[in-house]
């Protein structure tokens, strides 16, 4: 069944400026349909209070429900025993399967939450996991995720950031969370000022409609910007992250005719160290996010934590699309090239 839907899914054309109702259907979780969460608590409970735990119905029914009907069992099960869920799965289980679950019961910004906090633990940062989780999500969905990080947390996320990052890398990372495609005021402004609110911007590019003088102004400015003995970040940052992403792929495109390069190309060869890092990922994520995501999962398949997060951020989102992206890469499914990968109980 999967294998005709990635069969599908690849003669569509990805768009991601586009809302269609078909672009809602590319996840591969689906709401679980006759849906009983009273039937589903009770039989997580039986699950659990077993004397050896049974996973697999744990992940016949977790994995197999919404995040909002998961939320929904979570609730059911705390009225029921007076016990929270997530505490339970989390002390009777462990390991990946324990990581897994315990992800799927996070509420989206919460798991998103979660990564960002855990790839800024510990010594050094994992400016990789960092990125694709600001670089892959709406401006919309960075808001709930940083109400969420201060929430779980009780630290402020931008100040996390300013404290892992320097320089102009620094400015990069906190532009993209702070980034409203289509107002006016850059988005190295409001890193540089966080008391600049959404609504003191004004719409400069509107989604949908094509600004010719703006692609043309565009272009020139950030092909100036590396034109130059130094490459000048600032244009960069300020176009990539106060556009929307049609406008983008447009200035993108005609920066490539211009150069007879890739934008990746130019960007190596002009930046370097995070803030190379930082640009290639942002722009990677902007022409074609599941592509980006595909490659990620390619680079990193034994890495529990980001092929984890992967799947499960992008489960009702656009995975199904992953998925095509990659078996075009490396001519074999996701779904076998994780089996062969990691053993389910390990």
């Amino acid at each position: 069944m999967y294998r005709d839907m990635e069969l599908e899914v690849d003669n569509v054309e990805y768009n991601p400026g586009k809302e269609t109702m078909w672009w809602g259907t590319l996840g591969t979780v689906r709401p679980f349909d006759p849906f009983d969460p009273n039937l589903d608590a009770r039989r997580i409970y039986v699950a659990l209070e077993n004397k050896t735990v049974d996973v697999m119905a744990l992940i016949k029914i977790l994995t197999n429900r919404t995040n909002a009907q998961r939320q929904n069992i979570a609730e059911v099960y705390s009225n029921l025993v007076q016990k929270d869920l997530y505490a339970v799965l989390k002390k009777g289980l462990s390991g990946p399967v324990q990581e897994l679950l315990l992800a799927l019961m996070m509420t989206p910004a919460h798991f998103d939450a979660h990564r960002l906090r855990h790839s800024m633990e510990g010594l050094g940062t994992d400016e990789e996991t960092l990125l694709e989780v600001l670089c892959t999500r709406s401006p919309e969905q960075l808001r709930d995720i940083t109400m969420a990080y201060k929430e779980a947390y009780g630290r402020y996320l931008e100040n996390d950031l300013i404290s892992e990052t320097s320089k102009d890398f620094a400015k990069l990372v906190l532009a993209v969370l702070k980034s409203d495609p289509g107002n006016e005021y850059t988005c190295v402004e409001c890193a540089a000022d966080s008391s600049l609110s959404y609504q003191q911007k004004e719409e400069l590019n509107t989604p949908g409609e094509i600004d010719y003088q703006l692609i043309d102004q565009d272009v020139k400015s950030l092909k100036d910007a590396v034109g130059g003995k130094k490459p000048d970040s600032t244009p960069w940052i300020q176009v990539l992250t106060s556009r929307n992403s049609d406008h983008l792929n447009r200035v993108l495109s005609r920066i490539e005719d211009l150069k007879g390069e890739p934008i990746d190309k130019t960007l190596q060869t002009h930046f370097s160290g995070d803030l190379r890092l930082g640009l290639r990922t942002l722009v990677r994520s902007i022409q074609n996010t599941p592509l980006y995501l595909a490659q990620r999962l390619q680079a990193c398949m034994k890495k529990n934590a980001v092929v984890r997060g992967i799947m499960v951020s992008r489960s009702e989102e656009d995975l199904l699309w992953v998925r095509v992206h990659f078996r075009k890469l490396t001519n074999i499914s996701l779904y076998s090239t994780i089996q062969v990968s990691y053993t389910l109980l390990s």
